[in-house]
C-alpha cells in the first residue's frame, strides 16, 4: 500500500534541498534505509519509536519499518496550468499524490534570488495556489459541460454534478483552493456522500490535503517567533486550517550528510532533540490520515499502514488478500502493554488480550494477530 506526498514550491524556497536531505538521509538502524525508486521519488520511513521497542522484546531476524513515498515535483513557473515550463508534467506529479508539503521560503539571503526579488510568503503560496485553482478551473468546467451534454436524460446525479461545479467554479475563481470550500460544507450538494464522491472522481489539485514548511534560516531555530517571515506564513495557514512544520533546510542537510553515530552530538550543538525533517515525515503521515498497527515476533517485527477508521478485515488485507477473504477474527494487544508486561502469555494472562471481529475499528499501536480460513 503506497501514501506519497509531493513536495512543491517556487524555485530558490529551499524544496530541492529538503528533498536532497530525505534522500541523504540514513536511519539510525541499517535496516532502515532511504531508497530511491525514481529520480524524483524516495521512500522515507516514519519515525516510531513503537518499532524500536517490539524489536528489543524479541530480537527478530527481519525489520518492516511503516514508510512513505515523499515526490519532488519539479517545473512550476507562473503559466504552469498552461503549459508553461514543465507544467503539464508538473501538474500530473500533483495529481497522482494523495497529500502536498509546500515549501515555502521564511529566510534573507541576498545571495540566494528569490523569482519575485523579495520574500513574502502570502505571495509565493498565492503564486502556487493560482495555478493550481486555474488548472482545477478546467476540470470542473469539463466535468460540468459534461453533465449539461446529459441532462435531458433527467438522471439525478447530472443535476447535482452541475450543482457541485457550480459551487466549485466560483470558489476557485476566486483563487481559493477547493479543500477550502470542502473543509466547511456542512450544508448542501458539497455535505453529501453523493456531492463528495463526484468531488473526489476529478482529483482535484488544490483538493488534496497540505501542509507547510517553513524553511528558515539557521540563526531562527532559537527564537521561531522572532521570524517574521514565519509568523505571516502561520497567520495565512491559520486561515485555512493548515499546518505549518518550520525547518532549516540548509542544517538538515548538514545533519543527513553525517554518520548516524555522530548526529546526536551535532543536534545538541545547535539546539535541537531530532532533526526538523523527523517532524516533516510525520506530519505528512498524519495529513493523510494513517495509523501504523504491527505484527511481532518471529520472524519479523513489521508496521503495517492503514487509514484511519478501518476495520479488522481490512488490516488483515493489507497482509494478504486471502487473510481478508477468509477473516475470523483477531487476536489484539496494545503495543504498549505487550511492551511493559514482555511477552503475548503475560498479556493474557492479565486480561490485555481482546478477540475482535469483523466490525472492530483498528487503533494506532494495535499489535494484532488474524485467523483465517481460505
Amino acid at each position: 500500500m503506497g501514501f506519497a506526498c509531493g513536495i512543491v514550491g517556487l524555485p530558490n524556497v529551499g524544496k530541492s534541498t529538503l528533498f536532497n536531505s530525505l534522500s541523504a538521509a540514513r536511519a539510525e538502524a541499517a535496516n532502515y534505509p532511504f531508497c530511491t525508486i525514481e529520480p524524483n521519488v524516495g521512500v522515507v520511513v516514519v519515525p516510531d519509536a513503537r518499532v524500536d521497542a517490539l524489536v528489543e522484546l524479541f530480537h527478530p531476524p527481519k525489520v518492516v519499518p511503516a514508510t512513505i513515498q515523499f515526490v519532488d515535483i519539479a517545473g512550476l513557473v507562473r503559466g504552469a496550468s498552461k503549459g508553461e515550463g514543465l507544467g503539464n508534467q508538473f501538474l500530473a506529479h500533483i495529481r497522482e499524490v494523495d497529500a502536498i508539503a509546500h515549501v515555502v521560503r521564511c529566510f534573507d539571503d541576498d545571495n540566494v534570488v528569490h523569482v519575485d526579488n523579495k520574500v513574502d510568503p502570502a505571495a509565493d503560496i498565492a503564486t502556487i495556489d493560482t495555478e493550481l485553482c486555474l488548472r482545477d478551473l478546467d476540470t470542473v468546467e469539463k466535468r460540468a459541460e459534461r453533465s449539461r451534454k446529459m441532462i435531458k436524460a433527467n438522471k439525478p446525479e447530472d443535476r447535482l454534478a452541475i450543482e457541485v461545479c457550480e459551487l466549485l467554479r466560483a470558489h476557485l475563481d476566486a483563487m481559493k483552493p477547493a479543500r477550502m470550500l470542502l473543509a466547511t460544507a456542512t450544508s448542501g450538494p458539497l455535505a453529501t456522500a453523493e456531492g463528495r464522491a463526484i468531488v473526489r472522481e476529478m482529483h482535484l489539485l488544490t483538493a488534496k490535503p497540505t501542509f507547510y514548511v517553513a524553511n528558515v534560516d539557521e540563526g531562527s531555530l532559537g527564537d521561531l517567533d522572532a521570524n517574521r517571515h514565519l509568523a505571516a506564513l502561520r497567520a495565512h495557514a491559520a486561515a485555512e486550517g493548515a499546518l505549518v512544520v518550520p525547518i532549516a533546510a540548509s542544517l538538515e542537510a548538514q545533519i543527513a550528510d553525517l554518520e548516524p553515530a555522530d548526529r546526536p552530538e551535532f543536534l545538541e550543538s545547535v539546539g535541537l532533540t531530532e532533526p526538523g525533517l523527523v517532524n516533516v515525515i510525520r506530519t505528512g503521515y498524519e495529513l493523510l490520515g494513517l495509523i501504523t498497527f504491527f505484527t511481532a515476533g518471529d520472524p519479523e517485527v513489521h508496521a503495517w499502514t492503514l487509514p484511519r477508521g478501518a476495520l479488522a478485515p481490512q488490516a488483515a488485507g493489507t497482509i494478504h488478500t486471502d487473510f481478508e477473504k477468509g477473516f475470523i477474527r483477531a487476536e489484539v494487544i496494545r503495543c504498549d502493554d505487550l511492551v511493559r508486561l514482555g511477552s503475548e502469555g503475560k498479556c493474557r494472562e492479565a486480561g490485555k488480550l481482546a478477540i475482535e471481529g469483523k466490525d472492530y475499528v483498528v487503533q494506532d499501536g494495535d499489535v494484532m494477530h488474524f485467523r483465517f480460513n481460505v
